[in-house]
Order: structure tokens, then sequence, then C-alpha cells
């Protein structure tokens, strides 16, 4: 899990008394340790309720992370990299659920594109196109992805959620996030690994392959923010497409991967899919789809007066409008 924004100038609000602090990074109030615990005790603690909602992402991330190693441990590198892009279809799917968000002809046609790729690529695993260790478990790998990108899809719309419907800066939720996560790792760490941590010490087995591991999923988490503040929606695209085609390469030096025609068919259309779902759409689009919107009834989230209007999550480019490529959750780790 990993920060998605930037801090600025926070409104907390909930039971007990308002507090509003600005905490800019590179101000004075950024560096007074006194004012950052006190505006921390009044976000976190003194408003509890806002901080429990967190709780239930939180949860989900923890979840989502074990999954993942699980998945990664019964599939080849490859294989989990093509899976894992089903993330993109339960995130649109929560999308449209519980945002109301609209995806037009070509956005769903890219979906199912998706879904095909993934299915041709598990028929080549299941049907043993290559090679595999003997202690792996492929429908153990794929439960748990498919587990994995559901958990994603979900919790990502539902922070999306938490994110628009309250006054709260992302860095403040990231670390309400954190605190959660970090509270949920240990107490599993504990539930299953108690003993062996008791008499060994927290940081056994950590070689530096895992030391690796762990710095590349905390620059990797601090990538995420770059790409969702600068990055456009083919850039976005590519960069997916472009992790796909490095992990196959990666599985077949490291680990004999054996790329067959299947396979390569298979992640060809998710590449394909990814960069259709990616395309800006036509201004038309935007505009009927906002006005079915509105026509449905009003906007559940009303902006309160004397805010500022949140900002845009579009850029014209001439007649067309580039719409945010995916909802933060799937590009956070």
């Amino acid at each position: 899990m990993a920060a998605v924004g930037a801090g600025g100038s926070t409104a907390t609000a909930g039971p007990g008394a308002v507090s509003t602090v600005s905490l800019e990074p590179g101000t004075a109030s950024a560096g007074n340790v006194k004012h950052l615990i006190l505006f921390l005790h009044e976000a976190v603690l003194v408003q509890y309720v806002d901080t429990l909602k967190l709780a239930v992402p939180s949860l989900i991330y923890t979840l989502q992370n074990n999954l993942q190693y699980v998945a990664i441990s019964n599939l080849p590198a490859a294989t989990f990299q093509v899976t894992y892009q089903l993330k993109i279809l339960t995130t649109a799917l929560f999308s449209v659920l519980m945002l109301n968000r609209s995806l037009s002809r070509l956005q769903w046609a890219s979906l199912l594109l998706l879904f095909t790729g993934v299915a041709i690529v598990q028929a080549q695993q299941a049907g043993g196109g290559s090679p595999r260790p003997l202690d792996q478990n492929p429908g153990a790998g794929l439960a748990a992805v498919v587990a994995s990108c559901l958990s994603s899809g979900f919790a990502g719309v539902y922070f999306e959620k938490i994110l628009k419907g309250s006054s709260g800066s992302v860095w403040l939720r990231n670390l309400q996030l954190g605190l959660f996560g970090t509270a949920l790792g240990l107490v599993g760490l504990w539930w299953a690994e108690g003993t062996a941590v008791a008499h060994r010490g927290f940081f056994f087995g950590y070689t530096p392959a895992v030391w690796g591991v762990v710095l590349n999923q905390a620059f990797g988490g601090l990538l995420v923010a770059v790409v969702v503040k600068y990055a456009d929606n083919i850039l976005k695209g590519f960069a997916t497409s472009l992790s796909i085609v490095l992990s196959t390469v990666a599985s077949i030096r490291l680990f004999g991967f054996h790329l067959d025609p299947l396979f390569a068919l298979g992640a060809g259309l998710v590449i394909g899919a990814v960069y259709l779902y990616s395309l800006p759409r036509s201004a038309k689009a935007i505009a009927s789809a906002s006005a079915s919107a509105a026509a449905s009834g009003p906007c559940i989230h009303q902006q309160p007066p004397g805010q500022p209007p949140p900002p845009q999550l579009s850029s014209h480019r001439g007649d067309l409008v580039t719409e945010p490529f995916l909802p933060k959750s799937v590009l956070v780790k």
C-alpha cells in the first residue's frame, strides 16, 4: 500500500469540535513537531468516526497483499502479471455500481477483450503449456489472483468514494490507511508466526533479496503519486503493457518460462485491451453521460458552502476529453 497524493490545507470534520489546520510541505507548520502532533491527534483520534471509515479498505488492502504472495507462489510471474490485469475489469465494474460512472462502448468492448485474453492465458496454464515447479498449484494461484482483483477493485472505489465525500486530504487518508494496515499486519504476523518471531526475532530471514523486494515495493509506491499526478491515459496504458512484456522476458531468462503461441495471443489481447480502455473519450460522449447522470437524480456528494470547487478530473485536448484512466486503487500496490 502506498501514498497516492500530496498534502495540502486540510479541514477535518466529525464528532466534536471542527479544526482547520494548514500543513503544507515546506512551510513552518510542516516542520513544527508540536503542531504536527496536535493535528494528528485531532484528525486521527478526536475525529475517530472519520478514521474508522478507513478500516474497511485498509483490511481489504492487507488481505490483497497477502493474496498476491499466494498467487505469485503458485503461478509463473508472466502468467500472474497478465491475469492480475483483471483488476481493471473489477475496478470498472465497482465504479459503475458504486460511483454511477459510465463507460463507453469501446471501454466495455475492451473489458470483454481483457477477459478473453486472461481466459486464454489461463487455458494455456491449465493445459501445461510450460513446465512448472511441482510445488505450484495453478488453481490456488488463479483463485488468489481473482480474489485479489476483486478486493483491489472494491477497496479502491470505496477509498475514492471516501475521498470525494470528505474534506480530508489524500495524504491524511493514506496515513490513516497505513495505521490500520500496520496494526492488522502485525496481528496477522503474530497469529501465524508469533512463536517463530519471539524465538528468532522480527528480522530473521531478511536476506539481501528480501530487502531488495521491500525497497522495490516502497519505491514503486512512491512512483504511484507521480504517475497519478503527471501521467496521462496513454502513458499509463503503455506502462501497464510494458510491465507485462518485461515480466515475460524476465520469466524466460530467470525461470525458463516457455512462451508458446497461446500465451502470446492471450497476452497480446490483454495489452490491446489496456490500450483501448485508455483511449480518450469524445467530448460528446462525456456530455451525454453527464446528462444521463443528471437525469437519473441529484448528485450524492454536494459541495459544502464556502468550500472551493473540486479539481477537475478531465483534461480537454481539442474535441477529446481524457478521463482518469483508472481509479487510484489500480495503481496502488
